[in-house]
């Protein structure tokens, strides 16, 4: 009786959906929606919460189904996973090409309830060793390797293809599976990786530098200043380079600035926290480190 009682009258009626054509997917575009508005309507965060309880129910990671992606798959599915990418824009049907070659793989999650939506999706790299750019990998020139001959598997991009299922995790199981695939189809890879922008850099080294941080030792000073010109101050002239356009294709700057990002991105991956969980502050390093990775 309690229980009854406890359970919202709405729970009843969105159960409802899962008989209906696209009833599902219609409730996994309801909370899409439904998050764009609860910063200005705090009142409908017990319906979000309703919604994605029951979600998370049935998008359970036993439920959902692993598909490997390729250039043989329907065309409006290749055009749905380009418009979902989140980290490296396909820019082209040659880009699109080009990430499903035989030495890459394309894995997505499908729920049975949506066969045709993706719900999550991860591209890999076969290659010879860990790839240092991703660049390299995006590289449509690049000569097509023997995915027989890679040792190294890089993950470079995954993406949720649902708004409405933010927050319902299956990303670490998506890997995980991923990983235990190609480890049973190529039994020669045995490094996989990820590589992976570090979205909240760039905003955290600017605030360190305008609180007027100690961020380098004493030899990068020096080299930074043989550099950055008539600039007194070592924030400064730290910030006055990136600040510059394409500062990074000047070799005599790149050889001087490469060590000295280095040195101040390990120390931010490594040691900064976010003091409410003592997690990564970077989110892209939590996701990572969260599901197995280490650095």
């Amino acid at each position: 009786a309690l229980r009854g009682r406890l359970e919202s009258p709405r729970m009843k009626l969105f159960r409802q959906f899962n008989g209906l054509e696209h009833g599902i997917k219609f409730l996994v575009d309801l909370r899409a929606d439904l998050i764009g508005l609860l910063r200005d309507n705090p009142e409908l965060r017990a319906l979000d919460a309703d919604l994605k309880h029951l979600l998370s129910t049935w998008f359970d990671a036993g439920f959902l189904v692993l598909h490997r992606i390729t250039w043989a798959a329907p065309a409006d599915l290749l055009e749905k996973l380009i418009a979902y990418e989140a980290v490296h824009e396909i820019r082209s049907w040659n880009d699109m090409k080009n990430r499903l070659e035989s030495d890459r793989r394309f894995f997505a999650f499908f729920h049975p309830s949506m066969p045709d939506e993706p719900l999550i999706f991860v591209e890999v790299a076969l290659v010879n060793g860990i790839a240092r750019n991703v660049q390299t990998l995006l590289d449509e020139s690049a000569p097509i390797k023997d995915p027989e001959q890679a040792d190294s598997a890089i993950f470079y991009s995954i993406s949720n293809a649902q708004r409405g299922l933010s927050g319902v995790s299956f990303g670490d199981f998506l890997i995980k599976q991923v990983v235990e695939r190609l480890s049973a189809r190529l039994p020669n890879v045995k490094t996989f990786a990820t590589l992976s922008p570090i979205p909240g850099f760039r905003r955290w080294l600017y605030g360190r530098m305008s609180d007027g941080a100690e961020l380098l030792n004493h030899e990068q000073e020096e080299a930074l200043r043989a550099v950055a010109g008539d600039i007194s101050d070592d924030n400064s002239a730290l910030q006055s380079i990136l600040d510059r356009t394409n500062w990074h294709l000047d070799p005599a700057i790149a050889e001087v600035m490469e060590p000295i990002l280095t040195h101040i991105v390990a120390g931010y991956l490594l040691y900064q926290r976010r003091e409410s969980t003592g997690t990564a502050l970077d989110s892209v390093a939590h996701f990572h480190l969260s599901n197995g990775a280490r650095f």
